[in-house]
């Protein structure tokens, strides 16, 4: 009997201890709810920020030549370091000379050749033109002879036609008619002789001007001679010069693609040389782009801004860059257009071929109503924000966003400049929740005055944090 007052003494005790306990509870439990949670919040940010697009680019020499062989023959030499900078004419390879030196002197010789078989006619044309004279002058005095034999014989013919009616009558002595017709048959004969002598001469003269005629010829053949040794020399002297191959451009030279000893011809490329300071970062806009910036003066208003340059490993390029060149059509398969960027390449840091990114601002966003992108929760692809009124309690809006500047984001519809939004611990309250603010500043370095990203900023922001579905 005991034992049982005992138990129920020991239960009855168990139970006030319990009691006790649960009222104890009961108690604290409003005390608890009382404590408002607390989550940080930043202030909707208003202000005029550019708004960037991004491009992927490939570098590109500024100018490229590719250093061929332009004869064939066997490589003797490699007169340059490979990846090192070259100078316009420097020496880069010698191909064998031997024989286009060969060529170079059999050319040579045949225009001296030429220039001697020159010099003979012209030589000749100056004797036979001094032949032509001197027959002239043979010719003239011969006509002088003439002219004296025909005074002559006109003289003794009238003589004997004067003195043979002389003779007839008795006034003149036979002996003395006689003398006088033999003198004037001489003088015919001297005549006879005379004109001779002048057709002698006369031939003479022709047969000069046929030498001169002859000379000319000559001269022509040996000028033509001459050119035609010229052209050969000057292409023997040509190939014999391209031998020796020679940087076109100051540049970077590239690996060799040919080795000592190997047999080259005007198809082989021997190496590389490009101008890379500045550089050359090609892009493609499409048309609707270029279209839409394209300014009112014909150029891109992408001219006005310096670039941005992306490099493969996220960093930025230290140099900014401008649009320079713009390409001539729109090509028909992708429906872009290209465009070259030039960028400054102190110490050749950017070599020709990479990948990189190029990022300027394509338009100004005004009054840009600007919130962190943690701070938007997207519930099956609906975009909220939790807002803190100014009596601490939350709302949860519904807004509509816009471009990604960083990690900010451009909210275009929901929120008006200064609201306070909620940036960590929205998940652990519901609208209408009585809250703890604590005032954050959204990190400057992810939109700095003026709207521009961060160094190293990637287009695509990360996406908008899922909100939990339980």
């Amino acid at each position: 009997m005991n034992r049982v007052h005992g138990l129920v003494r020991g239960l009855g005790g168990a139970l006030a201890v319990i009691a006790a306990a649960t009222t104890a509870a009961c108690r604290e439990t409003p005390r608890a709810s009382a404590t408002a949670p607390t989550v940080k919040v930043t202030p909707v940010i208003e202000r005029v920020v550019p708004v960037f697009r991004e491009w992927l680019g490939t570098t590109v020499g500024h100018v490229t030549a590719q250093i061929r062989a332009r004869v064939s023959g066997y490589l003797l030499t490699q007169d340059y370091k490979e990846g090192e900078v070259v100078k316009a004419g420097d020496l880069m390879f010698t191909i064998d000379p031997r024989p286009y030196q060969a060529s170079f002197d059999q050319s040579k010789g045949k225009l001296e050749q030429g220039q001697a078989q020159l010099a003979q006619a012209k030589a000749q044309l100056a004797q036979n033109t001094a032949e032509v004279e001197q027959a002239k002058a043979q010719v003239r005095q011969a006509e002088g002879e003439v002219d004296k034999a025909v005074a002559m014989q006109v003289k003794t013919q009238l003589e004997v036609e004067r003195y043979t009616p002389l003779a007839a009558r008795g006034s003149l002595s036979q002996q003395e008619l006689d003398n006088t017709v033999q003198n004037n048959l001489g003088n015919q004969a001297t005549v006879v002789a005379e004109r001779a002598n002048l057709d002698k001469a006369r031939a003479a003269v022709e047969r000069a001007q046929a030498g001169v005629e002859k000379a000319r010829a000559d001269i022509a053949t040996a000028q033509a001679a001459i050119v035609q040794a010229r052209a050969g020399l000057d292409d023997s002297r040509l190939n014999l010069d391209w031998t020796r191959v020679l940087s076109p451009i100051t540049g970077v030279a590239g690996i060799k693609k040919a080795d000592i000893g190997d047999l080259v011809s005007t198809t082989s490329v021997l190496t590389t040389v490009a101008s890379i300071d500045p550089i050359y970062v090609q892009f493609n806009l499409t048309e609707q782009q270029y279209l839409r910036w394209r300014g009112a003066g014909g150029t891109m208003p992408a001219t006005q801004f310096q670039i941005e340059l992306i490099l493969a490993d996220g960093q930025q390029y230290p140099k900014k860059g401008a649009a320079q060149i713009l390409g001539l059509e729109v090509d028909a398969t992708t429906g872009t257009i290209p465009v070259r960027a030039s960028f400054p390449n102190p110490g050749n840091v950017l070599r020709p071929g990479q990948f990189a990114k190029v990022r300027f601002p394509v338009f100004t966003s005004k009054n840009a109503l600007l919130v962190p992108q943690r701070a938007v929760r997207d519930t099956q692809g609906l975009l909220q924000v939790g807002v803190v009124a100014p009596d601490d309690r939350v709302s949860v809006r519904t807004v509509q966003m816009g471009e990604r500047i960083g990690t900010l984001w451009i909210a275009e519809r929901g929120l008006e400049p200064g609201q306070r939004v909620i940036v960590d611990g929205l998940d652990k309250v519901k609208a209408g929740d009585k809250v703890t603010a604590v005032a954050v500043e959204a990190d400057p370095a992810d939109a700095p005055a003026g709207g521009a990203p961060p160094a190293g900023a990637r287009s695509a922001a990360p996406r908008a944090e899922k909100s939990s579905t339980k």
